[in-house]
């Protein structure tokens, strides 16, 4: 767990940090300062084109994000990082009580989780909002004048790979749950 927790989170750290060097042509520096102050944190990014890295399935842009998934709850930025270190405590309690020393897949999906919520609070706590920057189906719409509550794109939203730790993490443990056998009463287990 703690092998895939390291190399999670540097691989978030080194993508966002090579993402905001190169993506915008210049680089961006994402100053803490300069974010709590800012009305609109898009003013702190250039306009820039996206880079298309597969057309019609992914684009690099970038993106500050004040609040959590999908950019809600912009302006509770002291509430993300309580949330988050909560759920990082809860990670690891869920490592220590859930798991045992053979289930693998358990370990790295807690792992994961645990890199993609540190590697988020890390950008809260020294940048003071998330860089984001993977934008996947960019501009692919539904088709037939359909509508989602969110409008006519069915993902509009720009991520980074913490983000797609934490959904790869919590796909595991959901597989992980419905695959398992429940607990017998009085059954022995291993710790």
């Amino acid at each position: 767990m703690a092998g895939v927790m390291l190399a999670g989170l540097i691989a978030d750290l080194w993508s966002k940090h090579l993402a905001f060097l190169h993506v915008a042509g210049d680089p961006v520096p994402v100053i803490r300062e300069e974010v709590l102050s800012a009305g609109y944190l898009g003013d702190l990014i250039p306009p820039h084109a996206p880079v298309t890295v597969v057309p019609g399935l992914l684009d690099f842009t970038l993106v500050l994000n004040p609040g959590a998934v999908f950019g809600m709850g912009g302006g509770q930025r002291t509430f993300f990082i309580g949330f988050t270190a909560c759920a990082i405590a809860f990670g690891v309690w869920l490592f220590g009580w859930m798991t045992h020393h053979r289930e693998r897949f358990a370990h790295v999906a807690v792992g994961l989780l645990l890199s993609g919520g540190l590697g988020n609070l890390y950008d809260r706590l020294v940048h003071g909002c998330v860089r984001d920057f993977i934008h996947p189906l960019p501009g692919i719409v539904l088709p037939f004048g359909w509508r989602l509550p969110w409008g006519t794109e069915v993902w509009p939203w720009v991520s980074n790979v913490a983000d797609l730790w934490l959904i790869i993490g919590i796909g595991i443990l959901l597989v992980r749950s419905l695959r398992s056998e429940p607990r017998r009463p009085g059954a022995a287990t291993s710790a």
